[in-house]
């Protein structure tokens, strides 16, 4: 089959995949065997590539918003040809204390897909069937893949910050995950408060019906319940943090973040306000998000890009060149 590779030893900027044809895998017991369709392109991915995250493995394929159709499974609830999701976590060891105590998004061994294993810049990947996503059935190939990590952890972060259906509350940054984070907000009656950098993002929360809209050094005109920060930019969490009446949260949606500056206690985390990590997701957000956003008919802007053009939509995410999600259809 066809792949994408990250080769930490030989990948250089810009050009970080390189297209080989390798083996195509065969599944174990417990997995299955997926024909990509199209697959999500990620910061996530980004960060894996350009070394922000430490290399887990020496190679790997890339990719882990995954829409694939199964060819060949053991297990009779996944027939051949259904089509289901893959996000980023792809197995869990089910024993430690967090996966007894339904946390398994913090469990202790767990496997990520495109990066600890093969993900799907590729024609085919095998998968733990107990990790796929159902899909519905409205929501088309391209669309759906960017549902599958920066919708589900978008709805995550909600969740981490304690949304409560008609409260107020802040997006810092507006890509992928907070665009699609906003309708679901929009859905439970909530007025959401937009800061973001770049007039083409904030055309864009405009557009999809933010109550209110702002620059990067901008402050919402009130306090706010909750705020949820998408930039892997301390500084930006600082600021959600200044814009929070008593008791309010921020959830930080970064699995990378460069460094926090020094803040005033008494003036912005005095009164019980709180920060808190957002760190992966489980299976439970996943199905409820992707089942919610069948129901909302959630479809994403979206750009395609061929697995050769691979390296180009890393660049496309890196320099934030298009509007909308980017996507690698196969």
């Amino acid at each position: 089959m066809r792949a994408a590779i990250f080769d930490s030893g030989k990948a250089t900027p810009g050009n970080w995949l390189a297209v080989e044809i390798v083996p195509k895998p065969e599944p174990t017991p417990g997995h299955v065997l997926l024909k990509v369709l199209a697959c999500g392109v990620c910061r996530t991915d980004l960060h894996i590539v350009e070394r922000d995250l430490p290399p887990l493995v020496p190679r790997v394929i890339p990719g882990h918003q995954i829409v694939g159709e199964v060819v060949q499974c053991a297990a009779a609830e996944l027939p051949i040809g259904a089509r289901v999701g893959v996000s980023w976590m792809s197995g869990v060891d089910g024993d430690c204390w967090f996966c007894r105590h339904q946390m398994e998004n913090l469990c202790e061994h767990p496997v990520f897909t495109g990066y600890s294993v093969n993900g799907g810049y590729a024609e085919y990947v095998s998968v733990r069937t107990d990790f796929t996503i159902p899909l519905p059935a409205n929501l088309d190939n391209a669309h759906i893949a960017p549902l599958l990590c920066a919708g589900i952890i978008g709805y995550r972060s909600l969740r981490v910050a304690g949304v409560q259906r008609g409260e107020r509350v802040g997006l810092f940054g507006f890509g992928s995950s907070a665009s699609l984070a906003i309708r679901v907000l929009q859905s439970w009656d909530c007025e959401v408060y937009v800061v973001t950098r770049g007039e083409s993002h904030r055309k864009a929360a405009e557009a999809r019906g933010a109550t209110w809209v702002g620059d990067e050094n901008a402050k919402p005109p009130v306090e706010l319940d909750r705020a949820v920060t998408f930039a892997p930019s301390g500084k930006v969490v600082i600021h959600a943090l200044s814009t929070l009446r008593k008791g309010g949260v921020v959830a930080i949606n970064a699995i990378h973040l460069d460094e926090v500056p020094a803040f005033d206690y008494d003036k912005l985390l005095w009164g019980e306000r709180q920060m808190r990590s957002v760190a992966n997701m489980t299976r439970q957000d996943a199905r409820e998000f992707v089942a919610l956003a069948g129901e909302l008919n959630i479809r994403p802007a979206v750009n395609t890009f061929s697995l050769e053009e691979a390296n180009a939509a890393l660049a496309a995410v890196k320099h934030e060149s298009e509007e909308g999600s980017i996507v690698i259809v196969i």
